[in-house]
């Protein structure tokens, strides 16, 4: 079996770059071998990174005669749904024969395009190119930490549901037991074989993997580190990061910025050391413009991974400076505003630079939350925030709360099994049984923890929020692939509403059937509501953060184009850390001027009705309320 090598950090540490260049040494090293790089973020760019059109399966990348590599950017949608179509079938006799649940009930729901496809479809891409037992070493560049902590997770979760699935299927053997009579034992071959698959999957990600942390020197890259550190060796089993790749190091020889952003470097070196003292620290330089194509890759993998220096001409495109002017930061007019970008960009800063400009400038009450499974308001505001919302800066008309998705569906589930309890026991039922085997039933479907729970339960937040209507709404949306899914998910509650309904009628004989189905019908109201609220251009807004460079540029034109598609009301994009002002000749910084000269300029004009405003670049942080404050004192636009 080959090995796999994952790639996770923080977005915007520049995962991909660091992925395919490991991908690309890794296959010129090994002429034999084959190596395969894919990707498990739903918002892909290795297209981008690789500088070549890319399909739905693995396809050859060129790099001259020596070795071969493949990159796959996985159609998870695709993917999930072949494997549905294999599985299917016997599914769905197991939860006919052993629930109160027809086949019928619940085959409309397989049907339907189901929340967290994008990790189950990642694990079933590992799986099958390891069986496939073509390549030597496979590279996965993962999507923001948040959720690649969800995919390591979710091979046992599937393992639960398999649990759930053959107690179902022991439906009839158990109740002959409590009963007397005889019974055939079930049939669990098919349980069998997707027991062994996830087995592979678990032995890929636990056994002969290397996990890799890409990081960089911003605190808020390292606080993030740290705290994913600590959350994968509480993974079962536990999971230890093999190797660190400090990224964009910045030369001590450059101008006073650069040199104040190696000092960051050095700090972080320290910071790194200091907490993972056994795990070697390779470092990225940053050259001040983007790496692209398989040339510029391979030079690169050889600079982090052998330690060689970063020889390699990176063009800079000449185009004419924008003329810019000062303007002021917007003031929040809607009920709602969802900020939503790329990795990485300064999403969490931006939203907390509106709605801290927002309480400055009205008297009305502000509450920003983040949704995003790895979120860093505390690091922003500089003190702890938590699933509560509480007051920021000791306002009490500006709260912060940060969504703690498992934990509230865990709390969910506690208070639904008592009701399960109350009316699967004696009279309550309406059976005048006590339903012991249900609730054996039911107890194991509730200890699964589904994938997509962060994104429908950010949807039940946002229900809860948009309550206060005297309020003013930020929402720190996900990175953008999982955000995505999250806006499709109002809709898609409606439909599995209807579905549910549909087959709670046909149990509406039980009691807890009747009330499910009550909760469910105001789940649907609820969901309508929030639908016609996101797509009111008078009550809701969209911003999107970006940064001036290609990359997120190219991952935000699909974004945009994703907003309009659900006729969600796009108001602003805000472009991030610009350098305003050219104060330096250091070559570097030059290139990287130029780099977002050209990318600014291609933005111009590109979406009429959209206003664009760019947020220069700060050489710190922005942490703390005085921080905040200069953050949100200047902004510019184009003449």
């Amino acid at each position: 079996m080959g090995k796999v090598h994952f790639f996770i950090g923080k977005g915007g540490v520049g995962k991909t770059t660091v992925s395919a260049a490991f991908a690309v040494r890794a296959a010129r090293g090994q002429p034999r071998g084959r190596v395969l790089l894919l990707s498990s973020d739903p918002a892909h760019s290795l297209a981008d990174v690789l500088q070549l059109p890319l399909r739905d399966r693995p396809q050859r990348v060129p790099l001259g005669a020596r070795g071969r590599l493949d990159v796959w950017q996985i159609n998870s949608e695709k993917l999930f749904a072949d494997f549905l179509a294999q599985h299917k079938s016997a599914i769905l006799d197991l939860i006919d024969q052993g629930t109160v649940f027809s086949r019928d009930d619940i085959e409309p729901l397989l049907n339907t395009s189901l929340p967290g496809m994008a990790e189950m479809s990642a694990l079933l891409a590992i799986r099958d190119a390891l069986a496939a037992g073509k390549y030597s070493q496979v590279v996965v560049d993962t999507a923001p930490i948040g959720h690649t902590l969800r995919l390591f997770s979710l091979a046992n979760e599937f393992l639960r549901f398999l649990d759930f699935l053959e107690l179902a299927a022991s439906r009839d053997q158990i109740l002959a037991q409590h009963f007397g009579g005889r019974s055939h034992p079930p049939d669990n071959a098919h349980l069998g074989q997707l027991r062994q698959m996830v087995d592979e999957i678990r032995e890929a990600i636990g056994q002969d993997r290397e996990l890799v942390l890409v990081t960089t020197a911003e605190q808020f890259s390292l606080n993030e580190s740290l705290r994913a550190s600590s959350l994968l060796r509480r993974q079962s089993p536990p999971l230890e990061v093999t190797k660190i790749v400090l990224n964009r190091v910045v030369p001590v020889n450059g101008c006073i910025d650069c040199r104040r952003s190696a000092g960051a470097v050095v700090k972080a070196y320290k910071f790194l050391t200091r907490h993972f003292p056994r795990v070697l620290v390779q470092a990225g330089q940053d050259p001040g413009g983007p790496i692209l194509g398989a040339r510029a890759l391979a030079a690169f993998g050889a600079h982090v991974f052998a330690g060689r220096a970063f020889k390699y001409d990176l063009p800079a495109p000449r185009t004419r400076a924008a003329c810019l002017v000062k303007t002021s930061w917007p003031v929040l007019d809607r009920q709602i505003c969802l900020v939503l970008g790329k990795g990485g960009v300064g999403k969490t800063t931006t939203s907390a630079g509106l709605a801290f400009h927002a309480r400055q400038k009205s008297k009305a009450g502000v509450e920003i939350c983040s949704v995003d499974p790895a979120p860093s308001l505390d690091d922003v505001f500089d003190a702890p925030i938590g699933a509560q919302a509480q007051p920021v800066f000791g306002d009490q008309k500006f709260r912060a709360s940060e969504l703690d998705a498992v934990r509230l569906f865990r709390d969910w589930i506690h208070g639904l099994q008592s009701k399960i309890e109350e009316a699967t026991t004696s009279k309550v039922s309406g059976i005048h049984l006590d339903l012991s085997f249900e609730r054996r039933l039911l107890s194991a479907l509730f200890a699964i923890t589904p994938p997509g729970v962060d994104e429908v339960l950010a949807v039940f937040r946002i229900f809860d929020l948009v309550k206060t209507r005297t309020t003013r709404i930020v929402i720190d949306m996900a990175p953008t692939g999982h955000a995505l899914e999250l806006l499709s998910m109002p809709e898609r509650i409606l439909h599995w509403s209807r579905l549910l309904l549909k087959t709670l009628a046909r149990h509406r004989t039980l009691a807890f059937a009747r009330d499910a189905a009550a909760k469910i019908a105001e789940m649907s109201v609820r969901a309508r509501e929030l639908t016609a609220l996101l797509r009111d251009p008078e009550r809701a807004e969209i911003d999107v953060v970006m940064l001036p460079e290609p990359l997120p540029d190219r991952e935000t034109e699909r974004l945009i184009a994703q907003i309009q598609a659900q006729r969600l009301p796009l108001r602003r994009i805000l472009v991030n850390r610009v350098l305003v002002k050219s104060t330096t000749k250091c070559p570097r910084c030059t290139r990287r001027r130029q780099w977002q000269q050209a990318t600014v300029a291609s933005i111009d004009g590109r979406h009429g009705g959209v206003e664009l405003l760019l947020v220069q670049n700060f050489p710190r942080e922005i942490i703390g309320k005085s921080a905040l404050q200069s953050f949100t004192k200047e902004l510019w636009r184009i003449k």
